[in-house]
């Protein structure tokens, strides 16, 4: 964990009620797909944590949903304003066990972690395929980044609007052979996600946090190995320790 003052570069509206802030600065304590960072907003309390979508040298990309007081300040704020960060939080996923045709499955905010997953596993030569779920079209985001990766790219939407309708599930016939699986959000999507697949997997949790670094621990969760804290053990867990 490092803190750190990272300066809005751009931040613009690329979904309903979803937006994209770039943020220059020291990234250097993010070091794999999956973690996220905390950042401090003038008058609350809470850090809010947000997952990291991309990283590279001096620069951060965060891909955030409008659903309270907080995010909606932040969908606010001008280009060129300095916020306090704490970055590199969380354990990220371990693409080293994806083999050679992992499947990423994302439902809505949980998509952004899971491009820096395809970015990183497409430079290893991996095969990737994605699907990636929404409520309706107007929800859709990031799928023609994904597909410039050269990842296979599949949308499911909720209403049928755009592409397969129904939830990631419903599309796994289409995703075909698969090695592995990379997987991230909401819960009743990552159960049904979790009994459905035929591999074994890294799942990504969503979860209210207070301090997002594991003294309050306000986020435990039980595992088959023991109690864990999604913000520092977590959010990633393997699934053959997740209890439902």
């Amino acid at each position: 964990m490092k803190e750190v003052n990272l300066q809005i570069v751009s931040q613009e509206r690329i979904a309903r009620d979803v937006y994209k802030m770039i943020l220059s600065g020291d990234t250097t304590a993010v070091t794999a797909p999956g973690q996220f960072v905390n950042v401090r907003l003038d008058g609350l309390y809470l850090r809010r944590p947000i997952s990291v979508c991309d990283w590279q040298p001096e620069e951060l990309t965060l891909i955030y949903k409008v659903v309270g007081k907080g995010t909606a300040q932040m969908a606010s704020l001008p280009d060129g304003t300095v916020l306090s960060v704490l970055t590199g939080l969380g354990n990220g996923y371990d693409l080293t066990k994806s083999g050679e045709r992992p499947l990423l499955l994302g439902g809505g905010v949980g998509v952004p972690p899971l491009y820096l997953a395809a970015k990183l596993l497409r430079a290893a030569g991996k095969t990737v395929t994605a699907v990636l779920g929404f409520n309706t079209a107007d929800d859709v985001f990031y799928q023609d980044e994904f597909r410039a990766l050269g990842v296979r790219t599949i949308i499911t939407t909720a209403d049928g609007s755009c592409g397969t309708r129904g939830f990631v599930t419903d599309a796994l016939a289409d995703a075909g052979d698969y090695s592995y699986v990379y997987t991230c959000g909401p819960e009743p999507m990552l159960k049904a996600v979790y009994n459905a697949v035929e591999t074994s997997g890294q799942f990504s949790f969503e979860e209210r946090m207070g301090c997002g670094f594991g003294a309050c621990m306000g986020c435990t969760c039980k595992t088959k190995y023991g109690s864990k804290r999604i913000c520092t053990d977590g959010p990633v867990l393997e699934k053959e320790e997740i209890v439902w």
